[in-house]
């Protein structure tokens, strides 16, 4: 069993939240391990966002995003996440994605970065690259993370689980003193080895779990990864309830979901029913397709139960802003209907809502540092930073991730420096390596695919966009016996990222459904019909 040198900050995953945080802990001089599960550190869950990144439009002062994301989230929200996010988020747009980093972000023929407005936003603040915006984040990012001499990047790594003192140091004085994150045990694909990374400060950065749900939006490596290490670590969560569904993935019997952004209706299409006709006049009549998410959702479901119709339309063909080029404005969506047979400046694109964020997770501070639990950081989809209360406004997702990484990474340096190495040394070297039995079983493919099968059709029948009392009680009885027997499989079956994906899927699936049912208020995006 290989051991990785201690490293001052260990960073699980390498999207925005966690490879900003890991850039600017590296720029204060520490010593930063980035692991990422996907074999290409570039493709992340960032690198699925369309949209776009709210930062600052005209005649915008702080005061308006605070009370367009408040309002948003149902006035849940912590007021000081929200005004922390729109006092340095624009600044951050600038100073590192457009200045340090060259993200090549849209602009008007005078030079001034181009805006456009998402729903329930009260100003055109969003600034976009087409709708590839998270990839060229991502893209530029990943090449700064593997060009810093202070930052080792490992991808195709996959936390198992986080090492704690309360968990797997033998010292019985354990117990009389705060519970530490001493790292993680890292699974390294190439190998199959598990390794034992000890880190003075680690930081949970895995990004969402929207794969336990039937439809998605999320990439294949959102499985609930963080959430199901933190909640085994026993660290305190909230809001795991609200799961905010996107309203329009596109629609196929055959295929994954695909999202078709936010911006779309940004830029005037209009949502229409198998007959043509605009229905959101029935739900929200002030706002129509620019109301908040979770209205838009279930909206859409409301209408599909209506007329018995699998999807609705998205009709950008005929109603769109005024000059919009809407092969320029949305290649990669256009490319991707086109390759469907589907031409978006034609045709009405087929619709259905889809899990898409996870507004709660790991409660964090304003610098992301989990509280009464040393040495240990969460940022980005995994936490709960306050910030979207009930639901979550349009493109503050990656804005989120942007400040809260960039905060962590400046506690960081405060956080390592102010630990004590000497009293430090001695945990480490209590901590055990991971038990790396020979298990003999293998990963049975039709079990493996039968179990999430089970999961995804629970989530999104009992615990998905509208829940009722029975429906999550069912959830979290299903599920409750599903877990027992998916945990005595991982004891049993030889590790691999299959199996650590439905382990984690498990639990996570448990979280939502059980906070769901404890919580009979509908709010935001958690909505419970009686």
């Amino acid at each position: 069993m290989s051991r990785v040198d201690l490293v001052d900050v260990l960073v699980i995953g390498g999207g925005i939240a966690g490879g900003t945080c890991a850039l600017r802990a590296a720029d204060f001089g520490l010593n930063v391990l980035s692991v990422v599960k996907s074999s290409d550190p570039r493709r992340t869950a960032p690198g699925w966002a369309q949209g776009g990144i709210a930062a600052e439009g005209e005649g915008d002062p702080p005061a308006l995003p605070v009370d367009d994301i408040l309002e948003a989230g149902d006035h849940t929200g912590w007021r000081a996440a929200v005004e922390q996010l729109a006092e340095v988020g624009p600044h951050l747009v600038v100073e590192l994605l457009v200045d340090r980093l060259g993200v090549p972000f849209d602009r008007e023929p005078g030079g001034a970065l181009a805006l456009t407005v998402e729903a329930a936003h009260s100003r055109n603040r969003i600034v976009h690259v087409g709708d590839a915006t998270g990839w060229a984040i991502q893209e530029k990012l990943t090449e700064a993370l593997m060009a810093h001499d202070r930052i080792r990047v490992e991808p195709a790594h996959m936390a198992v689980d986080l090492i704690t003192r309360s968990h797997h140091d033998p010292d019985p004085e354990r117990a009389y003193v705060p519970d530490r994150v001493l790292g993680a045990y890292v699974l390294d694909e190439s190998t199959g080895e598990v390794k034992t990374v000890l880190a003075r400060c680690t930081v949970l950065a895995t990004g969402g779990l929207g794969q336990i749900f039937l439809h998605t939006t999320n990439p294949t490596v959102s499985t609930g990864d963080g959430f199901a290490m933190a909640f085994r670590a026993g660290l305190p969560m909230r809001n795991m309830e609200y799961v905010q569904f996107h309203p329009t993935a596109f629609f196929s019997p055959r295929e994954e979901r695909f999202l078709i952004s936010e911006a779309v209706r940004g830029e005037g299409a209009w949502l229409v029913n198998a007959d043509g006709e605009r229905f959101m006049e029935r739900y929200a009549p002030d706002r129509l397709e620019l109301a908040p998410r979770d209205e838009v959702a279930r909206a859409i479901h409301e209408e599909m139960a209506r007329t018995g119709h699998p999807c609705v339309y998205l009709d950008l063909a005929h109603h769109h802003r005024d000059g919009l080029d809407v092969v320029a404005r949305f290649p990669q969506i256009h490319e991707f209907l086109s390759r469907r047979h589907l031409d978006m400046t034609r045709d009405p694109v087929p619709v259905v809502p889809a899990a898409h964020y996870a507004c709660g997770g790991v409660l964090v501070g304003l610098d992301g540092k989990v509280p009464n639990i040393e040495g240990l950081y969460a940022v980005g989809e995994v936490s709960c930073s306050g910030l979207h209360g009930a639901n979550r406004l349009a493109s503050t997702s990656l804005l989120e991730g942007l400040v809260w990484g960039w905060e962590a990474g400046a506690a960081l340096r405060c956080d390592v420096e102010a630990g004590s190495a000497a009293d430090l040394e001695s945990v480490y070297g209590r901590i055990p390596p991971w038990d790396s039995a020979d298990y003999e079983d293998e990963m049975d493919p039709v079990l493996f695919r039968q179990d999430w099968n089970s999961i995804r059709h629970t989530m999104w029948n009992y615990a998905g966009i509208v829940r009722t009392p029975k429906r999550l009680k069912r959830a979290c009885d299903d599920l409750g016996y599903l877990s027992h027997r998916i945990e005595r499989f991982y004891r049993s079956t030889r590790i691999s990222r299959q199996l650590l994906e439905l382990r984690n899927g498990i639990v996570t699936a448990r979280s939502v459904a059980e906070a769901a049912r404890r919580n009979p208020t509908s709010l935001g995006c958690h909505y419970v019909k009686e």
